[in-house]
């Protein structure tokens, strides 16, 4: 498989396959949200837009980045989420860095938006679908968030090498940037419980894949069958 790796701003075309990731913490939270029951996630462009998304569908649920704001039902923490009950609901995601990159390469024939939590089913669905060139796209920091590219290199690595080990790329991980300011409480709209529950590798069994619906970004959960 040839793999790429670039930054949101780095998208000079739209790549045929595309693995949008964002650890901590948008497509972990997304995760959280599938898991608690969520149908779908709706990618919005803008704040502005999540709240118009919330205003025509007030059941919808709307998060964002920082701190509680009025319109926004959550936040963009896992750890925040994890005991929600979003059972059949929709949820409106609006986020600095994944939403921003999802909607980047909309375009592309297959969107999948991911973190170590869906790694191995991930693989395994570019794996099923037979991808040979995929491009990465490492959300944060301008694509040098250390924490995406060493997720988005352990999928690759685990598309050719199933077997491969995530500790190496779990330290890098815990080790980034990001982690240090969630940790030390500098992001706002935290919980001392995220870095923990972005680290864990394939606590779900689905991957997550973005397609256009009605005009909107749309992210599902896709379950392949284990080989």
């Amino acid at each position: 498989m040839d793999a790429r790796f670039l930054g949101i701003t780095d998208l000079v075309e739209t790549p045929p396959v595309a693995v949008v990731v964002d650890v901590m913490r948008a497509f972990t939270v997304a995760a959280w949200a599938f898991a608690r029951g969520a149908e779908k996630i709706v990618l919005a462009p803008s704040l502005e837009e999540a709240l118009a998304l919330k205003a025509r569908h007030p059941d919808w649920v709307t998060l964002k980045d920082g701190p509680p704001a009025p319109g926004f039902d959550a936040v963009n923490s896992p750890a925040l989420l994890r005991s929600a009950d979003l059972g059949g609901r929709t949820v409106v995601q609006k986020t600095t860095a994944g939403t921003v990159g999802a909607l980047a390469v909309k375009e592309a024939s297959l969107v999948l938006c991911a973190g170590f939590v869906v790694a191995e089913a991930t693989a395994r669905l570019l794996r099923e679908r037979g991808s040979d060139r995929v491009t990465f796209v490492v959300t944060g920091e301008d694509g040098r968030a250390e924490e995406d590219l060493a997720c988005a290199e352990y999928i690759a690595r685990r598309v050719t090498e199933p077997g491969a080990d995530a500790a190496g790329f779990l330290r890098r991980a815990a080790e980034s940037r990001a982690a240090a300011e969630l940790a030390q409480g500098v992001r706002q709209g935290a919980h001392p419980d995220d870095v923990a529950l972005c680290l864990e590798v394939d606590r779900f069994p689905f991957a997550m894949v973005a397609t256009s619906e009605d005009a909107l970004m749309v992210l599902r959960p896709h379950t392949t069958p284990s080989t």
